[in-house]
């Protein structure tokens, strides 16, 4: 047989709007060809449409009964174009078209014709949303509603459907849009309807107030801080985020994501409106208030279709008392919608533990996500709370494992040596072997050694204990980083992102990830989201130099240049030591403002300091390719690489030196 030649095809994230006439099968031939007509001139008529052809950036893939609109520039395009489609639609009551839209991976393709085409997972998944759809639906991913809802024009029309099965056995996050004169409001009739029994011949009519697979759904809202002092919210919003966790685990409720729920904080809210924009039968909401010790608690869970108190309740109890409040507001959750537990669901639920050790690994946490994780002074804070809370309560299995990842990363840093927090994470671990962010920092404590077959393992393990948690996502994009596996890495850093709304590095990382994959509109999404995110918290912390050097780093990148060069001025001034925020102005002066000299006197202050983790990077970071083979360049890396053997202890013997996954 002969050799079957290697294609080229090279993977791009494209954003695609996946349309079809529902019922076109059913229609004589001689209607068939009417009704595409009346698409065709529907779509010609969208003024998106016209200017991403005229650009040359939209590909056409007619598909008989509907087409796919491939755009590439952003995740805006195919929904601007589905809205004026829609509207247009309006004027054909006899045309009956759902649309799907996904942002993904797509690679150009030759058809048997000799054109070119194109597939790839980003048409697959617009096409699997569109088939949930009844006429008049605009089905969304989930990634593509992420996007959206850092648009305050767009976060409104997003009502979120929950997960449904489609084809293949997939599962598919899928999200309604609509407005006043798009879409359809109307849930699809395969979320409204309950599963049938294939051996009754009938189903009967959906209960009310439950989800589409016969469950019933919730939304928890950030509950609000009513302490006085804006320096609380990490409590309030940790209590937030902890009974989401704990209700997520009870299989018979949908439970609505914390990012989701996160895009409420702050702001007053009609308790009906959440519920029929999220899709939901039922909303907690609540206020905190902690001061010398105590704890005040207020909680009500309220009926989304009429308003009306389900449950509600005070507690005011000492801070001790706090895990056992958290306990009993989800148990009086799970009784009044008179859900079954599972055995396994009531052990998930009950915590026990100290409410001092509590509040302090809630500020130790608060600390790392609002700084860039490779800050020695932030990391040493998050230690010394992080040790406090376990000597209060030595099994705090997250306080150890927290403690563990401010170690990895000193060492990393190269600032200071150490076992790299291994032997914290096998504490965590010992405490609760299914503690996700334990298993996650240990795949980076082996990617950092070069021990790439065991990171990979562990970061696996993570994922599939908590797909849901900022850190294991951050550290999972981290490592498919370094082993250039950039499709994947993106994909974690996108699901970081939308974790964590103050999360300004994965931004940062993220516009490396998308110049390499040559996705322009979305390097500017990621640092328009960098730069609002560095601002938000500088408001309440102007020297918080990491802040300001992604800040910087976004500006460079967004073509400000001059305010990039004062930012950058700033951060040198409040925080000099800071070798990674260096390292990434080396990167900004390298690329963006086109300084290569003052990179190279930048890069070598660098790697006079720089550990092992950071050289790694640095031999497969996109954004040095550059400058990386300049000779003096090369001649630092060598006294660096010296240095760092010299620092170094070998790896242990019989540990896998496999080499990163060279992907991209």
């Amino acid at each position: 047989m002969a050799e079957v030649p290697k294609t080229n095809a090279r993977l791009e994230i494209a954003h695609v709007l996946f349309i079809d006439i529902v019922g076109y099968s059913a229609r004589p031939t001689d209607e068939q060809q009417g009704l595409v007509n009346q698409l065709n001139q529907a779509v010609r008529s969208s003024d998106e449409f016209s200017r991403a052809a005229a650009a040359g950036r939209l590909r056409k893939i007619p598909t008989g009964d509907g087409m796919a609109l491939i755009f590439q520039d952003s995740p805006e395009q195919p929904i601007e174009c589905a809205v004026e489609i829609s509207r247009v639609l309006k004027h054909y009551p006899d045309l009956p078209v759902r649309m799907g839209v996904h942002s993904g991976p797509v690679s150009a393709v030759t058809d048997v014709n000799g054109r070119v085409n194109a597939a790839g997972v980003g048409i697959n998944v617009a096409q699997r949303l569109m088939d949930c759809g009844d006429p008049g639906h605009i089905l969304l991913s989930k990634r593509v509603a992420e996007d959206l809802q850092q648009n305050g024009r767009w976060r409104p029309h997003l009502h979120d459907l929950g997960q449904v099965e489609v084809k293949h056995g997939e599962r598919v996050h899928v999200f309604n849009f609509h407005t006043d004169d798009a879409g359809k409001s109307e849930p699809p009739a395969k979320f409204s309807q309950p599963k049938r029994d294939d051996r009754q011949s009938t189903a009967s009519a959906p209960e009310k107030g439950k989800s589409q697979a016969g469950h019933f759904s919730i939304c928890v809202l950030p509950f609000t801080n009513m302490s006085g002092e804006a320096e609380q919210e990490y409590f309030s919003d940790g209590i937030s985020e902890d009974i989401i966790t704990d209700l997520s685990n009870v299989s018979a409720l949908h439970v609505v994501s914390r990012n989701t729920a996160f895009t409420f904080k702050g702001k007053s809210v009609d308790v009906r409106q959440v519920a029929n924009q999220l899709n939901v039968s039922h909303v907690l909401e609540g206020s905190v208030r902690k001061a010398a010790g105590r704890v005040r608690i207020n909680a009500q869970l309220i009926d989304g279709s009429n308003d009306s108190h389900v449950w509600a309740q005070r507690f005011d109890r000492d801070l001790n008392d706090i895990f056992a409040i958290q306990d009993e507001i989800s148990r009086a959750i799970v009784e009044a919608l008179r859900v079954k537990l599972l055995p396994e669901e009531e052990k998930a639920i009950e915590r026990r533990g100290n409410g001092d050790a509590y509040n302090l690994f809630l500020m130790a946490r608060k600390s790392f996500v609002t700084g860039y994780e490779i800050d020695e002074r932030r990391n040493d804070a998050i230690i010394r709370l992080c040790r406090r809370a376990v000597e209060l309560d030595p099994d705090y299995a997250e306080a150890w494992a927290l403690i563990a990842m401010a170690e990895m990363v000193i060492r990393a840093s190269g600032v200071r040596g150490g076992d790299g927090g291994l032997a914290a994470a096998e504490r965590a671990l010992s405490i609760n072997p299914n503690l996700a962010e334990a298993h996650a920092v240990k795949a980076r404590i082996f990617l950092e050694e070069q021990r790439y077959d065991e990171a990979s393992r562990e970061i696996e393990i993570a994922l599939r204990l908590g797909p849901e948690s900022h850190e294991v996502n951050k550290c999972a994009a981290l490592v498919r980083f370094r082993q250039q596996r950039l499709e994947d890495s993106t994909r974690h850093f996108e699901k970081a992102l939308a974790l964590e709304e103050t999360d300004f590095a994965s931004a940062g990382m993220l516009i490396t990830c998308y110049t390499t994959l040559g996705d322009a509109a979305a390097v500017r999404r990621s640092a328009e989201i960098a730069l609002a995110r560095a601002e938000k918290i500088l408001a309440h912390d102007p020297n918080n130099g990491s802040a300001i050097g992604h800040g910087s780093m976004a500006l460079a990148t967004l073509g400000r240049h001059e305010r990039a060069k004062e930012w950058m001025d700033r951060a040198l001034l409040i925080d000099p030591e800071n070798i990674t925020m260096r390292y990434n102005f080396v990167c900004a002066l390298a690329n963006d403002l086109k300084d290569k000299e003052a990179a190279l006197e930048m890069l070598g202050s660098v790697l006079e300091k720089i550990g092992r983790g950071l050289l790694d990077h640095l031999k497969v970071d996109p954004d040095m390719a550059c400058i990386r083979d300049d000779p003096r360049i090369q001649a630092m890396l060598a006294a660096a690489e010296k240095r760092v053997a010299l620092k170094s202890p070998p790896c242990e013997a019989g540990r896998s030196q496999s080499s990163p996954e060279l992907t991209r």
